[in-house]
């Protein structure tokens, strides 16, 4: 049964496209469920799959001293979602690496709840964004840290790039801890390419458009690094610079 279509008064909803939504709506499913036993891994590289709208959802369960690893490109071109919901047991460890690129009138979010239930788990969340035109791209993200999860080491990094005026970016990172022995941060910046570096680029013989590629490339490549699947890691390149070529 779907859900009731959201609103903007809820909080995990108030950046969202909801004109662009309510047409397939009816198509947000209950969340795919990935549950990784104790000492197992497990790795997820998401592309977009086509269509102005785009939306995913997974809820992942890791067992104690299991691990997980999601790569995540949301380049949309009207809207695009992206839910994820995790829970760790004792020893765990979750990595999220993710980028919004954006142009035109797009959104793009990318939503986490991540729920630290045993002790000495560890997650990072790193996310990117490339926005351009009137695109807004918007990072949620809550990191839960239970009375029983001492030892907890959580990060969140967050970074934008905004490319017009009129490009939005939106972050809130949300800590809630229980637990008194604990390591969690989150940093959050926005910002605009660096005249310095376009300038340094084209005097090496760059044209301003091959100058500002090259300088979007180095923000968000670095994202899938770690992809240890050669074909995938080759695939999730190739999107983000036909992505980035949008924008630029």
């Amino acid at each position: 049964m779907t859900a009731p279509f959201p609103t903007r008064k809820q909080e995990e909803w108030r950046y969202a496209d909801l004109d662009a939504l309510k047409p397939v709506w009816d198509q947000f499913d209950e969340p795919h469920t990935l549950t990784i036993a104790a000492g197992e891994s497990a790795e997820e590289v998401w592309l977009p799959a086509g269509g102005d709208v785009q939306l995913k959802r997974l809820s992942i369960a890791l067992g104690a001293g299991a691990d997980a690893r999601i790569f995540v490109l949301n380049a949309a071109p009207v809207y695009g979602r992206v839910e994820i919901e995790v829970s760790l047991e004792a020893d765990a460890n979750f990595e999220l690496f993710a980028a919004n690129i954006g142009d035109g009138q797009s959104t793009n979010e990318i939503v986490t709840n991540v729920r630290h239930l045993g002790e000495r788990g560890r997650s990072r969340q790193t996310v990117r964004s490339v926005l351009g035109g009137k695109a807004v791209g918007s990072y949620l993200g809550k990191v839960e840290v239970g009375r029983g999860a001492q030892q907890t080491d959580g990060e969140q990094s967050v970074k934008a790039m905004l490319l017009d005026r009129g490009a939005t970016a939106n972050c809130k990172p949300e800590l809630e801890i229980y637990a008194d022995d604990v390591k969690c941060a989150h940093g959050a910046s926005v910002g605009e390419l660096d005249p310095m570096q376009m300038f340094y680029a084209q005097s090496r013989g760059l044209d301003p458009a091959s100058a500002r590629a090259l300088l979007l490339e180095g923000f968000v490549m670095g994202l899938w690094d770690n992809v240890k699947n050669a074909a995938q890691h080759e695939a999730i390149c190739c999107a983000v610079r036909d992505a980035l070529r949008r924008v630029t």
